[in-house]
This record gives structure tokens, sequence and C-alpha cells, in this order.
């Protein structure tokens, strides 16, 4: 497992990747119970927890999770405005 911290427009982030075939579980972690995931996450599991959760798909670096598009989102992340269509990235700073 990999860790690092990413910093986005002054904002810090926690961000994980472990190696899997064939491709890497990524996930970015913001404050309290928000994250952004790849196509790994259930994201009905994290609605179940109450996480605050956007996820993206066929993503093998942070850099792609930025630019790609959020493919499902949890209630509470609907909540803080994270939608359906817009890029990781975006979803982040809603974080």
């Amino acid at each position: 497992m990999r860790s690092e911290k990413l910093n986005i427009d002054g904002k810090e982030f926690d961000a994980y990747s472990i190696s899997l075939d064939p491709a890497p579980f990524l996930l970015i972690r913001a404050a309290g119970k928000s994250f952004l995931a790849c196509g790994f996450l259930d994201i009905n599991a994290a609605d179940t927890l109450s996480s605050c959760a956007a996820k993206v798909k066929g993503v093998k670096t942070f850099d792609d999770m930025m630019a790609a598009e959020v493919v499902a989102v949890t209630k509470e992340a609907e909540k803080k405005g994270v939608k359906v269509g817009m890029t990781g990235k975006d979803a982040l700073m809603k974080f």
C-alpha cells in the first residue's frame, strides 16, 4: 500500500493506493467520512454507513481520479452538492 498527501487548490487530502490486478484500488480521503474512490467502491454500502462518498471509474492514478467523471454518489455527498457528472476534483472541493 502506498499513501501520500495531496494538495489540491490549497486543501490537503490523504491518498491511498493498493496495487491489485488488473487495476489499483484508489481512495482520496477528505475531512471526516468524506472520500472519493475508484470503481471498487460499493456505493450502496457507503450510503448505508452514512459516508460522504463519490465514485469514479476507469482510473489508475490520483490524477486520473481528479479528471474522471463522478458516476455515483451517496446521499451525504448529494447534501454537499456533489453530483453525478462532475469531475472527481470538483467533488473533492465540495467535501
